[in-house]
Formats: structure tokens, C-alpha cells, sequence
């Protein structure tokens, strides 16, 4: 059996690089994330309750409701883990593969390890998807409900909130600068489903990928991507973000210059999960806000 929710949320970091990292972008959603790392004083803060009969029973509702595997719950915490895994991997894979061009007798890696552009848009992309199928998980809808996840997406807040903010910034800007959406689109343009079937985070989460196929998986992703660009687009712009502003607020806490930029994407990809810690604090909430209206 899993880990019990309250577990889960008492157990993550106060202090990490993944909690620092994000702790870095909070000029990009200021105050949105306060990183909730005790489940009875989530109850608390949201349900604004006093009575310590009402948090109990709260907090009971919470656990049965995580528990019962006919619920999304523990599937949507599942996704947000592996794929927080596979990144972890990625950035190994990226960092052997900038070793090779810079090192001329290690240059057989360049041959061992996929193309770094082509990987990090990949991870974009089949983390964007995890995000939209988890959503449907929490909620209770068809895992292909794009157009309800696009419309959830303009409601985002708090931990959900930054962890599409860490996509955009860590994931998108880092490794591509301004022209991300372009370079992601572009790669799942001129992909095909045996290179899409290799990738070892898709051959992970692709169980829940809604098409049947890699070949259908290939055009859900490729839907998923093309229904949230707009999105992507205004939330750059409206807050006016670089790439350079992104860099100058991370150099808080970690030393680079601006031609390590793609080291600095490795070691995020290997250093931290901010899909599974924001993701475990989105399932806490949605668990304690459903709670209250069932007791």
C-alpha cells in the first residue's frame, strides 16, 4: 500500500534545490506558492476551521478519499513521480552528451546519448501532458478532456500555478530561450512514433496517454502542446520574462555563466523534482477542499 497522504505531505523538504529553485521564480507568480509541508495545517489554512472535531473528520475524509484506488488520486501522484524520475535521468543523458562535444576522447558519448535539444523538448512536452492526464486523475474526467484542462489552466493558483511557471522558466526558457514554443513544436513536428516510443520518459507514463498507440500518443501530445501555446505565450509576455531574468534570479543560490546555461538545464533536470513536490502539495489540496464538502 502507498504512503498515507498526510505521510506524504509531512515528509517533503522545507529546504532543498528543489525548494530553492522554486523559492527563484516567485517573481514570476509572487506569493502564489508557500510550500505546505504539514498536511494538519493545510486543513487548517484552507478550511479556515477551528474545531478540532471538524479537522479530524477533514483530514479522515481526505485519507479514505486518497486511499480509494477507484479514485485518481494515487495514479496522478504516480505520474507526477515517474516523470520527475525520468527527468532525472534526461539530465544525466544531457550532461554526458555536453561532455562529449567539449571533451575530444569522450566524443562516443555524443553517439550514446540522444540529441540534448531534441531530449529537453521532448521532457517539456511529455511533462505538459502528465500535467494535463493528472488533471483529469484529480478530477474525475476522461483523461483526453483537453478543452476542460485549457479552461482549468486560466484558474490556476498556487502550487499548481508554480509548477506551470517551473515548466515554462526551467524546462522552456533555460535550454531555448524566447523561442521555446517554437523548438518544442517544431521536435514533436518532425517526430515519429518509433523515436517518440524510444524516449524513456514517454515509455513510462505512455500507459496513461490517452491514443491507443504511439502513433495516436504522438497527435494527443502533439493536441495537448498546440491547446496550451496561447497560454504559454501570454504568461511570457504578460510578465515580460527572459530568459536573463530567470538566470539573474537562480545565480541567488547557484554560481554559473552564460555559456553553461546548458549545464545549468542538466543539473536541474538531475537536481530536482518540483512535478512531484508541487504535484503532492496540488493532490493535498484538491483531497482537503473535497473533504470539507463531503463531511
Amino acid at each position: 500500500m502507498s504512503k498515507a497522504i498526510y505521510d506524504l505531505v509531512d515528509n517533503l523538504p522545507t529546504r532543498n534545490v528543489t525548494t530553492m529553485v522554486l523559492n527563484s521564480l516567485d517573481f514570476v507568480v509572487p506569493g502564489e506558492w508557500k510550500n505546505p509541508t504539514n498536511f494538519e495545517q493545510m486543513i487548517r489554512d484552507i478550511s479556515q476551521e477551528t474545531d478540532e472535531k471538524w479537522i479530524q473528520k477533514i483530514g479522515d475524509r481526505a485519507v479514505w478519499l486518497y486511499n480509494d484506488k477507484n479514485q485518481g488520486y494515487q495514479r496522478a501522484l504516480w505520474l507526477y513521480q515517474t516523470v520527475d524520475n525520468a527527468d532525472s535521468a534526461l539530465g544525466t543523458a544531457a550532461l554526458a552528451n555536453k561532455v562529449g562535444e567539449k571533451i575530444g576522447f569522450l566524443s562516443f558519448l555524443n553517439k550514446l546519448t540522444p540529441s540534448n535539444e531534441k531530449a529537453q523538448s521532448l521532457d517539456l512536452a511529455i511533462k505538459l501532458v502528465v500535467e494535463v492526464v493528472a488533471f483529469c486523475q484529480i478530477n474525475g474526467l476522461p483523461g483526453d478532456s483537453i478543452g476542460d484542462f485549457v479552461k482549468a489552466l486560466k484558474e490556476y493558483e498556487g502550487e499548481a500555478l508554480m509548477r506551470m511557471a517551473a515548466l515554462v522558466c526551467i524546462d522552456g526558457l533555460i535550454p531555448f530561450g524566447p523561442d521555446f514554443i517554437l523548438a518544442v513544436q517544431s521536435t514533436l513536428n518532425n517526430l515519429n512514433p518509433k523515436e517518440l516510443s524510444d524516449n524513456g520518459a514517454f515509455s513510462k507514463v505512455s500507459k496513461f496517454i490517452p491514443g491507443g498507440n504511439p502513433a495516436g500518443q504522438l497527435g494527443f501530445i502533439n493536441q495537448s502542446f498546440g491547446a496550451v501555446k496561447g497560454w504559454m505565450t501570454s504568461f511570457v509576455g504578460d510578465r515580460n520574462l527572459t530568459q536573463g531574468k530567470v538566470m539573474k534570479n537562480l545565480q541567488n543560490f547557484v554560481e554559473f555563466s552564460d555559456d553553461q546555461l546548458d549545464y545549468v538545464a542538466a543539473f536541474l533536470d538531475m537536481s530536482t523534482n518540483y512535478f512531484e513536490h508541487t504535484g503532492t502539495q496540488s493532490i493535498a489540496n484538491r483531497l482537503i477542499r473535497r473533504a470539507m464538502l463531503e463531511v
